[in-house]
């Protein structure tokens, strides 16, 4: 019996762990060439001729980076600062809504 408990424990720790933090968080849309390396204010041109050649989208908070799982909902938002509703799981972001 207590092997069976240990088990659940550290299962539940373990899910616990990975789990994402689901939340709603404001940033850029920047790409991933750049991250949070230029003022973001002024980099919606640069964000969108990177992106064009291949880098892919990333969201910056500060900064910190993340990844997007699916940057199709962010197309029409390159370089602009939004807010975005989803889940995080360690560096990557999946999104649910975004918004200006």
């Amino acid at each position: 019996m207590k092997k069976y408990l240990l088990l659940f424990i550290l299962a539940f720790s373990i899910a616990l762990t990975y789990a994402g933090d689901k939340g709603k968080w404001t940033g850029y849309i920047s790409d991933s060439d750049c991250g949070a390396s230029k003022d973001l204010k002024t980099h919606a041109a640069c964000a969108k001729k990177c992106i064009a050649a291949g880098a892919k989208p990333v969201f910056v908070v500060g900064k910190k980076v993340y990844t997007i799982s699916n940057p199709e909902k962010v197309a029409d938002f390159i370089g602009d600062k939004v807010t975005i509703n989803g889940t995080i799981t360690g560096d990557a972001l999946e999104i649910e809504k975004v918004s200006k």
